[in-house]
Order: C-alpha cells, then structure tokens, then sequence
C-alpha cells in the first residue's frame, strides 16, 4: 500500500502506506541501489517504475534494482506492529501521484472491455525473519486521475505475511480466488480497502485483476464506474525487510491507451541549453499547489555524468517538496542538480525529477535550460 499516512497513524490501524510523492529517476540497469527516501527509478524502458518509499520511519533503507523486480538490500526497521509500517518499497504499472509508467493504459475505467483482459504475475523471495506483509496493491478511484490519493478502492492481496501485523478493518469471509483461499478484510480509512490474506503463503501468483475486483464488487466496498489507476507489488516491513525481493513482476494488455485520458499539461520545447542535455516540464495544478515531472534528456553523442537544470518561476510559487534531485530556490530562481544515483545519462537516455509547490495567482509553465 503506498498512500495513506496520516490518518492511519492517527487511528492506529495495522496495516498502512506511504502517502509520499515520488516520480520517476532514472532508467534502470542491473544492481542500480536507491538508498534515498523517496528515490524511484524505472526499468524495462520506463514500462514500469520501482520506489523506495520510506515514509513511515527515518531509520535507512536502500533498494537493488534489477531488470525485472528489486530487493531491499539494507533494513533493519522496529516499528511498532500496532502502528503503520516503516515502508512500502514496490514496483508499479500505472500512475502514482503524477508519476506514470510508459505505455500504460492506466487510468482505464473498469466498464471499459480491456478491464477484463488485463493479466498480471509477480514472483517474490523472502527472508526467514521479520515482521512484514509481501503485498500486491490495485488502486482504484472515482474519477482518471493520476495525482493524489485515491478515493475509490484498495485492493491489497497478501500472497504471504509473517508476524503480528494484519489488515485494515476486520475478517468478513473468506474464499476461493485465483487458485488459492483468502480470508477477506474489510475497512474504510477514507476509501474502502479490501484486503485478501492467502490462507497459506505462496511465493508467486498469476492472476487477473478483475477476478479480485469482481468479488469486491459483489460484496458492495466497488463500483464499476470507477477507474483503475495502478497495480503495484512491494512490502510492508515492521521490522526487519532485508532480503524482501519481487523477483519478476508484469502486466499485459491489449489495446492503446485510451483517447479520452490526455496529458494532464503540456510542457514548452526542448531547451537544448549548453547542447548536451535537454529538459522539459509537465505540471499537475489543482490551483493553490502543484506538483511538475521534469524530464532531463541526453541531446549529445556521449554519456554525461552529471546535469543541472535551471528556471525562473513568473510568481510567487514556492517549492516545498522535491525527489530524484537537489533543488534549491533563491527568490523566483529555482536550480535542480542530479542525485548521486542518476547523474549518468547515456546517449539519448532520459531520467526524470519532480518537485511539489504553492502558489497563487498564474501558473506558467517556465523555460527551462539544461547543462
């Protein structure tokens, strides 16, 4: 589960997510590690994206991304297993706080035909101690958004959990799904979430979403005019979550991504800048706040090992959150350095940062420079 924070905090529930905003880093090659926070990378050509996502403790964690999963390589998380967990490190397809994977058909409203053809696997390994729950999360909202939490549904499918911790709400039934058995849990934090807890563990699965959203349906907590937004596999570690690892994880459609979902914004040209790299900007405004994915493209005929993007804001705007970069802001003038994990662009190669802001009055987009 990676969006709710507060209020789970504040209720004291068990099971829990990170309401952090991340976008996309870097794209991904074998054994990249993200010790930040926040850090997020993507793999298979952008296809899907893999987060950190420490939002529950300060204590370090860091992630080994491969070409088809990660595994928490460090953790040494004691939180309390009554409270929320200390993380939700996760490989996802579909859009997360405006941060959305290439080519996906996501958001794709559940009437829609290519619902039902949707097919997804994962493969996970996991240690011999801990407290944690290896969690596959299908969020679901009102409305095709692809920023801020979800209001719809959660749907969490525990393949295999060890320790005190359980789910949201309370056990309502329990059934036969996906060639297993699932006691059922019930709760609402805001939104509705559902959690299926596999009666006996299972290191893998071979499902098809709607079999899982057809009985939430069936038992009232869905509706089928809602709409999809991502299917994401990770943890939840209480303590412990070294050696946690979603081994292989996929997703399989057919058709194109649906007409009637554009781009949230459009974002200005290319500035070439200094003729090595490039960037660009899209933003997410709601009217008294933002949050912009900045793309950084290699435009060179040999791979950089650094970049530093620059603009002037045209207002009041104020950055207050930023991830996959180092962003400072002197008045109007905001400058945007690489992290130390993907500073090194390859020919044509992109990576992506973002950045939350405030505001009032305009909103233009600014011109960016590159170097």
């Amino acid at each position: 589960m990676t969006r709710w924070k507060a209020g789970l905090a504040a209720l004291g529930l068990l099971a829990a997510a990170g309401t952090a905003v991340v976008l996309t880093a870097t794209s991904a090659s074998a054994d990249t590690v993200i010790c930040e926070k926040y850090g997020s990378t993507t793999i298979q050509g952008g296809r899907y994206i893999v987060q950190n996502n420490v939002w529950g403790t300060d204590q370090p964690q860091c992630i080994t991304v491969t070409s088809t999963g990660f595994s928490i390589s460090q953790a040494n998380h004691n939180v309390p297993t009554n409270g929320a967990p200390a993380s939700y490190p996760s490989v996802y397809y579909g859009c997360h706080y405006a941060n959305c994977s290439s080519g996906s058909i996501l958001p794709l409203r559940v009437s829609d035909s290519r619902f039902g053809t949707l097919q997804s696997s994962v493969s996970m390994s996991y240690p011999g101690s801990g407290q944690w729950d290896a969690a596959y999360d299908i969020w679901f909202d009102p409305t095709p958004r692809t920023d801020g939490q979800n209001t719809g549904a959660e749907i969490m499918i525990w393949l295999n959990h060890a320790g005190a911790p359980q789910p949201v709400g309370s056990r309502v039934a329990t059934v036969n799904l996906a060639g297993g058995t699932w006691d059922v849990w019930y709760g609402n934090i805001g939104w509705n979430v559902i959690s299926y807890v596999r009666t006996q563990g299972t290191g893998s699965l071979n499902f098809a979403p709607a079999t899982f959203f057809n009985d939430t349906v069936s038992r009232g907590y869905a509706q089928t005019s809602w709409y999809l937004t991502s299917l994401q596999a990770g943890f939840e570690p209480w303590t412990g979550g070294q050696g946690l690892a979603v081994n292989s994880f996929s997703v399989t459609t057919d058709g194109q991504p649906p007409t009637s979902n554009p781009p949230t914004s459009s974002s200005p040209p290319p500035n070439p800048g200094g003729g090595k790299c490039s960037a660009t900007y899209v933003k997410n405004d709601w009217g008294s706040g933002f949050t912009a994915e900045v793309t950084v493209t290699n435009t060179g005929s040999s791979a950089i090992s650094a970049w530093t993007v620059g603009w002037s804001f045209s207002g009041n705007q104020r950055i207050t959150n930023s991830w996959n970069a180092t962003v400072s802001q002197s008045g109007t003038a905001v400058t945007a350095r690489n992290a130390s994990y993907n500073g090194s662009i390859p020919p044509g190669g992109k990576t992506t940062f973002g950045f939350q802001a405030s505001y009032s009055g305009s909103n233009p987009v600014p011109s960016l420079t590159c170097s």
